[in-house]
Formats: C-alpha cells, sequence, structure tokens
C-alpha cells in the first residue's frame, strides 16, 4: 500500500515540480528584459491610459512587480537555505516533495495559510497584530528605492528615483526595530519581550556604523543618489576596475566587509541572531504568533537580506555594471550571491554572546568606521 502510494505521489510530483522551475525562468527572463519592458509598459501607459494618470500607472506596475518578486524569494530561499545548511552538514536537505524538495516550501506556505491564528489571552491585540504587518511593510517600502538599471534613453529602473536614495534607506529601514520591539512587547510574554529587548538595542546600535559606512561611499562619489553612486563605479579594467570595492584600496574592501557585517546585525542573522536565540529565548520576539503572522515575520527577514545584499552591491560592486556590459539580472546575481554567503555564515559560525556583539559594535566596528570616513574624506580632498 506504502509502496503504490509512493508511486502515484512521484507521479503527481513530476509534472509539479516543473511549476516552480518555469516560475523562476519566468522571473530571471523578465529580470533580463526589464529594460525592454518597461519601455514597452510605458508606451502602452502612454497610449491608452489619460495624462493625468499614467506616473501613477507606471508605479503601480513596479510596485505590483517588486512585490512579486519580494512574496517569491522567501519561498526560493527557504529553499535554498535549507539545501545550503544540509550540505554543510554533510546531509540531503528535502528530496520528497517534488524533485529536490523543490515544492517544499509551497507545501509550507499552503500549511501556515491554514494554521490556526492564536493570539495569547493577556496580549496587547493592537500591538501584536501590527507589528508583522509593520515588519513586512518596512522591508518592501525600502525596495521602492532600489534601481534595477537604466534603459536607453537614460531612465533609472526604479519605482522612485530619490536624490536622496541613501538617506531614505537609512530612515525606513530603523522601522524594522520598532516592529520587532512591538511584537516582543506586544506578546506579553517573557521570553518575546527579552527578545524584542534584545533587537532594538542591537539595531539602534548597528544602524550607527552602518550609516557611517554609507556616508563612506557618498564622500568619494560626492551624491545621495544611488543611480549617481552606480554610474560612478562605471568602467575600468574589464568593467570591473572601477567598482568601489577596487577603490582606495584596501579601504573600501574594509567598508565593504564591516558594511556586510552591519547587514548581517541589522537582519537578525548568525552570528548576530540572539534576538531569536532559540536555546536561550523559545524563538525570541516571535514566540506566540502562529500562521501567517508568523510567515509575515520571514517574508520580512527574507526581504531584508536581499535589500542589504542588493544595496551592497549598489554600492561597492558596480550594481547593474558588469564585465560584459550592464544588465539588471547582474545586478539581481549580485544582490543573491550576498544572499548566499549570509545563509553560508549562518551554518558556519557560532552565535555570539549579548555582550559579543554589542562589543564588537561599540569598541571595533564604529572606530574602524569612523576611521574610514575620515580616510577617504582627506585623501579624496587631496586628489
Amino acid at each position: 500500500m506504502i509502496t503504490r502510494f509512493r508511486q502515484i505521489e512521484m507521479r503527481l510530483m513530476g509534472p509539479l515540480t516543473m511549476i516552480p522551475i518555469v516560475l523562476l525562468l519566468v522571473i530571471l527572463g523578465t529580470i533580463a528584459a526589464l529594460p525592454v519592458v518597461a519601455t514597452i509598459l510605458s508606451e502602452l501607459v502612454a497610449d491608452f491610459v489619460p495624462p493625468a494618470l499614467q506616473h501613477l500607472t507606471i508605479v503601480v506596475l513596479g510596485t505590483a512587480g517588486f512585490v512579486g518578486i519580494l512574496a517569491l524569494n522567501p519561498i526560493y530561499s527557504i529553499w535554498l537555505e535549507r539545501k545550503v545548511a544540509a550540505h554543510v552538514q554533510d546531509r540531503l536537505g528535502p528530496m520528497r516533495v517534488g524533485w529536490h524538495g523543490l515544492l517544499q516550501s509551497f507545501a509550507d506556505g499552503v500549511k501556515l495559510m491554514f494554521k490556526e491564528d492564536l493570539v495569547p489571552r493577556d496580549a496587547d491585540r493592537v500591538l501584536f497584530g501590527a507589528a508583522p504587518m509593520l515588519a513586512v511593510a518596512s522591508a518592501f517600502a525600502a525596495f521602492a528605492i532600489v534601481p534595477w538599471g537604466v534603459r536607453e534613453d537614460g531612465t533609472v529602473l526604479a519605482v522612485a528615483n530619490l536624490n536622496i536614495g541613501v538617506l531614505y534607506f537609512i530612515a525606513i529601514t530603523s522601522l524594522g526595530a520598532l516592529a520587532v520591539l512591538m511584537a516582543g512587547w506586544g506578546s506579553n510574554n517573557k521570553y518575546a519581550l527579552y527578545g524584542g529587548m534584545r533587537a532594538a538595542a542591537q539595531m539602534v546600535s548597528y544602524e550607527i556604523p552602518t550609516a557611517i559606512l554609507v556616508l563612506v561611499v557618498v564622500a568619494q562619489v560626492g551624491s545621495l543618489s544611488i543611480p549617481d553612486i552606480v554610474n560612478a563605479q562605471a568602467g575600468g579594467i574589464l568593467g570591473v576596475g572601477d567598482w568601489l570595492i577596487f577603490q582606495l584600496f584596501p579601504l573600501n574592501l574594509i567598508a565593504f566587509v564591516l558594511f556586510f557585517i552591519c547587514g548581517l546585525a541589522e537582519t537578525n542573522r548568525t552570528p548576530f541572531d540572539i534576538p531569536e536565540a532559540e536555546s536561550e529565548l523559545v524563538a525570541g520576539f516571535h514566540t506566540e504568533y502562529s500562521g501567517m503572522r508568523f510567515a509575515f515575520f520571514f517574508l520580512a527577514e527574507y526581504g531584508n537580506m536581499l535589500l542589504v545584499s542588493m544595496l551592497a552591491a549598489l554600492l561597492f560592486l558596480g550594481g547593474w555594471i558588469g564585465p560584459f556590459g550592464s544588465n539588471p539580472l547582474l545586478f539581481f546575481v549580485k544582490g543573491f550571491g550576498l544572499v548566499v554567503v549570509q545563509m553560508w555564515l549562518r551554518w558556519t559560525l557560532p552565535r555570539l554572546r549579548v555582550d559579543q556583539l554589542m562589543g564588537i559594535c561599540w569598541k571595533y566596528v564604529i572606530p574602524i568606521s569612523f576611521f574610514l570616513l575620515v580616510v577617504t574624506t582627506v585623501i579624496k580632498g587631496l586628489l
């Protein structure tokens, strides 16, 4: 009977496995052809939409595009992280639901949709309900200023091309700390509160060096606009020689490494995952959450991982500029490559203690960041 059931399962899983593969190929193809797609959509909007609504329509279409990517990002990222963890630990990871477990995350998503939404009796229902929504909103709002490339006419492929893009990024991502603190306080649970307070202290602390390291880039480029920062990295040997990470060597390389470390702390990733710390706090700030509210926190976490990685690629790795020309797909590969590095580090490094985490920030990262800011500014002024 079990063998017969397994045969039926395999027959069903074969065709279903093609769904995530085809979907991924469609997403990657759309990203690669994004300049052409954006041009076609702009022409259609200009032909069929009244002039007063054209800008709003383009913004809505752009928002729908990146929201779709962010909604699917955790499905593929969780599967990939489980595979990375498995291979680091000499295991296979998900193998049963679809080819190499490709449908496992889809099945988990369906399961979470039907799980009971539990709210603790003594919880603050307003804060408890608002926290996961604020976490997702802050992650999604930050993506509004992420440029994916430029069209042939020079139009930046972004929902909002702000001339203070990096300043907006620093401001909007700080809402994530507020969401975590709200979740911990609203749960009326001591473990959740411990996790929320840890997260607030950690995020506020590491926001300082993050802002300083962004200023290191801004001081060299002379602009707060992210497209201007990317354009300043065009040219050089093989198209990568002018990437900021290779300029003023090794100062910008150190700045990139520190920025990536701060990104790990901002997204609560190992070795900086003390707000969750399952060995100490059960699950930290989201201990009391279940169902889709629990899923929202992971949606925000993986969205923030991709956001931090993409910003690092824009500031230091040339964004959509590469050795074989410029393309949004190249930018996406750089960003997602750094996400894989975050996954790799999670299953390689042990978790830091609270005092170690704060000591690294205040004793080492912040002083070195100030040193880099002063030195790069002086060198840039002398050149």
